[in-house]
Parts: C-alpha cells; sequence; structure tokens
C-alpha cells in the first residue's frame, strides 16, 4: 500500500510532488475553491497518473502532463 501524505497547496514544488509520486507516495493535496475546502489525491501506478478531484479523475499519461495539471490547477508553489 503507497504512504500517504497530506500538503496544502503551495506547500511543494512541482518536481518534489513529482518525485514523491514516482517513488510510490499518493499525495492528498488541500486546497480551497469557491471559499469551500477540498482535497485532491494525487498519485501513479508506474504507469499512468491520477489527479482525483471531487468533480472528475483526469489521468495523464507522461510526467509533463501531470506537471501541467499540477501546474495549472495551483498545486505546487511554483
Amino acid at each position: 500500500m503507497a504512504d500517504t501524505r497530506t500538503v496544502e497547496a503551495g506547500e511543494l514544488d512541482t518536481e518534489a510532488m513529482l518525485d514523491l509520486l514516482e517513488s510510490g507516495h499518493r499525495l492528498i493535496v488541500e486546497t480551497e475553491f469557491l471559499g469551500s475546502e477540498h482535497e485532491v489525491t494525487l498519485r501513479h501506478d508506474g504507469d499512468t497518473y491520477y489527479c482525483d478531484t471531487p468533480t472528475q479523475l483526469r489521468r495523464h499519461s507522461s510526467a509533463d502532463g501531470m506537471r501541467a495539471c499540477i501546474r495549472s490547477q495551483g498545486y505546487a508553489r511554483d
């Protein structure tokens, strides 16, 4: 079972988040959207990266795709 780490949005930079995902960690990102707190789960199964939000599950086939998702959603500090 993957280790789970909970972080606040902006606590880590994108590369640190990808390093954790690629080493088998699952990240729960606590973020605020429209005045409400939400948790987003980021994970990697060795082939596919997943970004599981309260409204949808995004899949990315490459680190570049996940990197773009993390940055565009504001989960990282960079």
